[in-house]
Parts: C-alpha cells; sequence; structure tokens
C-alpha cells in the first residue's frame, strides 16, 4: 500500500503544471486575435481612406481608354466614376476638373470638389463617340434658328441671348451665341439664374468635336460665363492633346499574330 502511494506521489510531482495541449490551445488563441486584431486595423483604415476619398480618387495613373475611334490618355483623379477607372474600351467617359487649373481631385483640392458652394469652380466633361455631325455651334442656323424668338437680348461676356419659343422643349434656357477669336461660331444653352447665388454648378452647357470621331459635352456653372472663351480653348485643348487614333481591328489582329514570313 505504502508503496502505491509512493508511486503516485512521485508521477504527480513529475506531471507538469499545464499540459502540452493547453499551451498549443492558449497558443492558437492568441494568433487567431492577433490575426483578428490586424484584420480589423487593416480593414479599418482601408475602409477608412476609401470613406474619406467619397468615391474620388487621388491616382494620377494615365489609363488607356478607347472610345470609338479615338484613344484617350486621361489620368484615374479626372474621371468622376469609380467605375469609369480602368483601362479598355468605354461607350463615354465623365471627367471633372479644376476649373482654372484644369486639374484632378487630390486631397489638397478636395473642398472644391465636395462642398456643394464650391462646386462652381468645376468644369464637368462627358466624352462620347459622334452621333451627330454638327456640333451646338453648327446647330445654330438649321436647328435652333427655328426654334427661337426673333429678338434677341445682350448676354454677358460680349455674347448675345436667345429665348426659345415656348413648346420647343427648351423653355426656360437661353441660347448664347458669340464668335471666338479664330473667327468660327459660338453657341452654349443656359439655364440663366435671376441672381449669381442662384447658379447650379452646371447650368450652362456645350458640346464641341474633338478628335477623330469625338463628341465633348461640357458643363460649368453660369457664373463663369466671363471666360466662356478660355473654358471653351482649355476643354479643346485638354482632350485633343490626349486623344490619338485608336487601333483599327486589322491593326491589332496584325499585332497579334505577326508575320512569320522572310524574305530571301
Amino acid at each position: 500500500m505504502r508503496d502505491d502511494t509512493s508511486t503516485a506521489t512521485a508521477e504527480a510531482a513529475d506531471s507538469p503544471l499545464i499540459s502540452t495541449r493547453f499551451l498549443v490551445i492558449v497558443t492558437c488563441t492568441i494568433l487567431v486575435l492577433a490575426a483578428a486584431s490586424f484584420a480589423i486595423s487593416w480593414f479599418g483604415r482601408s475602409y477608412g481612406e476609401r470613406l474619406s476619398l467619397a468615391g474620388h480618387s487621388e491616382s494620377t495613373e494615365i489609363l488607356d481608354i478607347t472610345v470609338g475611334r479615338d484613344r484617350l490618355a486621361l489620368p484615374a483623379n479626372t474621371l468622376r466614376f469609380e467605375e469609369q477607372r480602368h483601362s479598355g474600351s468605354a461607350e463615354r467617359v465623365d471627367l471633372y476638373l479644376l476649373w482654372p487649373e484644369m486639374e484632378g481631385y487630390s486631397s489638397e483640392q478636395r473642398r472644391r470638389f465636395d462642398d456643394v458652394n464650391m462646386l462652381k469652380s468645376l468644369v464637368f466633361l462627358q466624352v462620347s463617340q459622334s452621333t451627330m455631325s454638327r456640333d451646338m455651334s453648327g446647330r445654330v442656323e438649321p436647328i435652333y434658328r427655328h426654334l427661337l424668338e426673333a429678338q434677341s437680348t445682350p448676354g454677358p461676356a460680349g455674347l448675345t441671348g436667345h429665348s426659345f419659343k415656348n413648346g420647343t422643349g427648351y423653355e426656360g434656357e437661353t441660347l448664347l451665341t458669340g464668335t471666338l477669336p479664330d473667327g468660327t461660331s459660338y453657341a452654349i444653352r443656359c439655364l440663366m439664374p435671376k441672381t449669381p447665388d442662384e447658379a447650379s454648378g452646371s447650368d450652362c452647357q456645350r458640346d464641341i468635336h474633338v478628335g477623330l470621331d469625338l463628341t465633348v459635352l461640357y458643363r460649368f456653372p453660369s457664373t463663369l460665363l466671363d471666360d466662356w472663351q478660355a473654358i471653351d480653348s482649355a476643354v479643346r485643348d485638354y482632350i485633343a492633346s490626349r486623344a490619338s487614333a485608336a487601333p483599327t481591328p486589322s491593326a491589332l489582329k496584325n499585332a497579334l499574330n505577326p508575320s512569320t514570313d522572310r524574305s530571301s
């Protein structure tokens, strides 16, 4: 009996206070908690950054976007919508640019993009393949002239204002016309506010043809009408300088399947 008791006492003395299995469980638990903590921290930081950007992008990566017969090289931070910020083919692209800088979004200029009261310093562009042979200036005589009241009035910044007749679908809008420095005609449609404070960020719109086959519809607040010549030139130059001819299907096929013939 005494020997059995002694043996049991010795075994108890030799047994570890904490089992190996328990240590493994504790270690695994700590590792899982640490990994979860890291994941939560990373996700929170990433989500916080995305939330603070509110759909904008600060990336200046140049995207190669093909619209119809034209290829555009555009900085990612100039594209308004996240789903459009990728290279490839697109039916249209929507841009927003600071005026007069003609630059995209940045954290330093965040308020000018997000504050409703400061949206009046933005120019909005919609670039798509042309569906009409004439731009807005070219539509004045064959189309708009028949929809306008006979009498015109002096408009802002040397422009001439024309009111649309009732029943034309353009009620409340004013067609402003003028002449650009190169002698070509200028036309823009505006919803003229009663006071400057009532102006929206896009109450004037005009479309022009740029590149091989692009229509650029651009909008800006009526409070910037004093800059109509400069804005038109800046928008035209911005797109034209970033547009080039898109590869034709045959050129793409040749690039993918180079000829293996050799002349002797």
